[in-house]
Formats: C-alpha cells, structure tokens, sequence
C-alpha cells in the first residue's frame, strides 16, 4: 500500500473544507445571526459530537482491521497482527465479508442509542438552556429534531469511512468529502442569506451527508467487489467481534476521554457563563480546530500506510513519517496561530461579527494547548498501529480531571473563559503530552539528529515547490 502525493493533497482538501467549511461560513453566519444564536449553534455542535463518542472507538479498530484484511492477513487477533503470506497476499474474501457484516450490526445498535439519547437527553438540555433564549424557539427545536435525525443517520453508515480508509482509497475517500462540503457549503450560505438561521445550517448538513454516504457507496461497492461477496462465506461474528472488540473499547476510553477534555468546556460552562462567553469561546475554539486538523493531516493520511509498515515490519520508514508529521504539525501552528492572533479580531469586525473571539493573550494559551494535544495524539496513531492501546487509562484520566478542574475553577476562583482553556491544559500537561511521544521516540530510536534532518529536509523541500512553482 503506497500513499501518493495526490493523496495528501486531496486529504489537505477534503480537511480544509470539513473543519473550515464552517469557518468559512462565519462571515454569513456572523453577520446574519446574533450571538445568542451562534452560541446555540455552538451548543449543538457539541452536543451532536457525542455521536462520534459512541462510536467508541470502533471506527479506526475496523479501519485498521480491514487494511490487515486487504494487506493479505487471514486471521484477526486482539493484540498485534498475523503476518501476510508472502507467497499468496489475496484478500480473504470470507473475512471481508464478515468484518462488514459486524460493522453493519454493531452501527445499526449504536445509532439507535445515539438516537434515543439525542430526543431525550438532548432534547431536555436543550429545554433547560433555551429557558434565558430570547430568540424564536420553534426555530431552534426543528433545528433540533433536523439535527437528530441525521446525525443518527450519519453514524449508522460510519462504516463506509472505515471501509474507503482500510483499502486505501484515500483520494477518493477525500474527493468524496470536498463534494460533501462544497454542497454544505452551498446551501448554508444560500440559505443562511435568506433568514433561515438554523434550519439552513442543519438542512445544508442533512444534504452533505446523504451525498457523501452516497458516492462512498458507489466507490467501495464495485461490481467486482459485489460478485466477490456474494459467493464467500463470512466468519463468524462472534470470532470477529472477539478479535476487534478489546482494543475499541479501549480507543473508545480513550475517545471519552478527549471529548471530555475538548468538549466539557462547552457542555459545563453554558450552565455558568452567558451564551454570548460561549459563542466567543466556540467561535475562538472552532478556528483553533481548523489549525489543528489541518496540522495533523499529514499523520492521518499515512495512517493505513503505517499499519502496512508494521505488517512489513519496516520501522525506519514509519519513523521517516512520523518525524515528518511532527515538522508540518510544528510549521503548520506557528504559520496558523500566528495569523489568528494577529488578524482574527479585524477580520471578525471586517464581516461586521456580532461575536467576538476570546481575548488574545487566551488564544495563545488556547493555541499551545491544541499544539500539545495534537502533538501527543500524533504519537499515539504510531503507537496504536501495533494494535495496542497503552494510553486509554491515561486519557480517561485527563478527560475526568478536566471536567473536575472546569467545576472547580468556575465555582470557587470565578475565572470565566479562562477556565475552559486552563483546566484541560493542566490535565493533558500533566502527562500525556509528554509521555506518549517519549515513548514513540524511544521505540523508534529517534535522536536530536533526525529531528534537525527532518527539519532540514522539510525546508529544503518547500523551498523546491515554491521555486518550481515559480519557474513553471
């Protein structure tokens, strides 16, 4: 499995659009909305991100499982990988089968979950926080029930994410999403300028999504594949699930974790703090993620090619990528973070923003908190393509000290906005920033040389493009 340059620039695409799009569509949203509703918007946004959380980490074990599975392996264990026969790397099309089988079965049950708790739960919260609202109600709750029905959609066909990664369809995969997007894109703004508010939001999003599932179809289910399908006989279930389920429940700790470290601060402060604080600490936060993915794009689009790596047990190559990962997540922040700083509050009062972001001095802590976070995932991607998961029990750690430290700093020191951005780098800072990409480079013998290589060697690329591109 080779990732070609292609794929790393429709990955940087495709990433753009997908957390950029709603930036882009700040001007519109800013403008046309006031802040109250853009901290209900911000609201929704994280309330629905829980869908993700009861993935609970299946989609990147299945991801993983179904590139062994196409890199020739026969046989799926809890921990580490068979090896590929050399002689004979067919794809097993009985295991294929029975993968997406359980994957059918396990997003159907989570989906339904999902679904429940986002007409209960979130829809009571949504009661409870719309009570100091002073804009149209009706409004927000059709959002809302929009909102439901296509987020559950959305995570019962999250499976064809995992199916397009574990082959290696990264282009297309990416292609995919810009389309995606660029739909999103089109009809939020169309309709956000005509005074739809909220519903344009949801509705663009609801038409996203049924494209992208659409063509992911197409693109996995080819003819051939089908008639391949139909004639094997899947494993078992019950041997398949075994295999998959210890490492995804630990990811899934894992991903608990992050959302309460990400996401707490939202979910907690909007009981303390005024929307308009909320608004500005998830418009601020919201462009600090766009860095942030953008950053780390790089290391997730060699992902499959890692876990390859590890069936070739080729561990020179996956330090060249990480090293390489590290440099573009360093480069990427300081060029990103600098821009936001400087411009972001001009650029806010440019669109005539009824939101301001957070004050800059936040934003710089806010920034090296992300940086940090990235930094320490990034290290854990390598780690996790051994099929281990050393870190879950460490990130459950931090997600409950984070929403410990948010209580605390907001009931007893009154610090604001400031303790949605201290208290999550405090937990991290106290260890998993700095552990796991210690152990990465003590597993791959990284030095202080390689990392001035890396640099080096980055620079001096860049510097290549743009003289080309100049030449050209």
């Amino acid at each position: 499995m080779q990732i070609a340059r292609s794929d790393i620039i429709w990955n940087y695409a495709a990433t753009f659009l997908k957390i950029g799009t709603s930036a882009l569509l700040l001007p519109f949203i800013l403008k046309m909305m006031p802040a109250e509703t853009v901290g209900i918007w911000t609201i929704f946004m994280t309330i629905t991100s829980f869908a993700g959380l009861l993935d609970f980490g299946f989609n990147p074990s299945f991801s993983r499982n179904i590139t062994y599975v196409f890199s020739g392996v026969r046989i799926l264990k809890v921990n580490g990988f068979s090896t590929a026969d050399k002689k004979d790397n067919a794809v097993d099309y009985g295991l294929l089968k029975g993968v997406i089988n359980v994957m059918r079965w396990f997003y159907l049950r989570v989906a339904l979950i999902l679904f429940i708790l986002l007409i209960t739960l979130g829809t009571y919260y949504i009661y409870t926080v719309l009570k100091s609202y002073n804009g149209s109600h009706s409004e927000v709750y059709i959002s809302w029930i929009l909102l439901c029905a296509i987020s559950t959609y959305n995570l019962y066909t999250l499976y064809y994410e995992s199916l397009l990664q574990g082959k290696g369809l990264i282009k297309r995969s990416k292609q995919i999403l810009v389309a995606g997007q660029c739909v999103y894109f089109i009809i939020a703004s169309t309709l956000i300028l005509a005074g739809y508010g909220l519903v344009a939001i949801v509705s663009a999003q609801t038409s996203s999504v049924i494209i992208v599932r659409l063509l992911s179809y197409r693109s996995f289910f080819t003819n051939e594949l089908k008639e391949k399908l139909s004639v094997a006989i899947p494993r078992r279930q019950k041997e398949i699930l075994q295999a998959i389920y210890p490492n995804a429940m630990k990811v899934g700790l894992t991903s608990l974790g992050g959302f309460m470290v990400s996401r707490s601060a939202i979910v907690v402060g909007s009981l303390y703090l005024n929307l308009e604080n909320i608004a500005a600490y998830g418009i601020t936060m919201q462009l600090i993620a766009v860095i942030a993915a953008m950053a780390s794009i790089y290391a997730g689009t060699y992902q499959p090619q890692i876990a390859y790596l590890r069936i070739e047990n080729n561990r020179s190559a996956i330090k060249e990528i990480y090293l390489t990962s590290q440099v573009v997540l360093l480069a990427t922040f300081l060029a990103g973070g600098i821009c936001l700083v400087i411009f972001g509050e001009s650029s806010l009062r440019f669109v005539g923003s009824q939101t301001q972001l957070m004050p800059q001095l936040m934003i710089v802590l806010a920034l090296i908190v992300a940086f940090l976070e990235c930094n320490h995932s990034i290290a854990g991607g390598i780690l996790l393509s051994k099929n281990e998961v050393p870190f879950f029990k460490a990130a459950l750690l931090s997600g409950g000290s984070t929403v410990l430290l948010i209580f605390i700093f907001l009931n007893f020191f009154s610090l604001g906005l400031w303790a949605l951005v201290l208290a999550p780098g405090i937990a991290q800072g106290a260890y998993q920033n700095w552990k796991w990409p210690l152990v990465v480079a003590k597993e791959l013998q990284i030095t202080a040389t390689d990392v001035k290589m890396a640099m080096k060697y980055f620079i001096m690329r860049q510097l290549c493009s743009s003289l080309s591109m100049k030449l050209s």
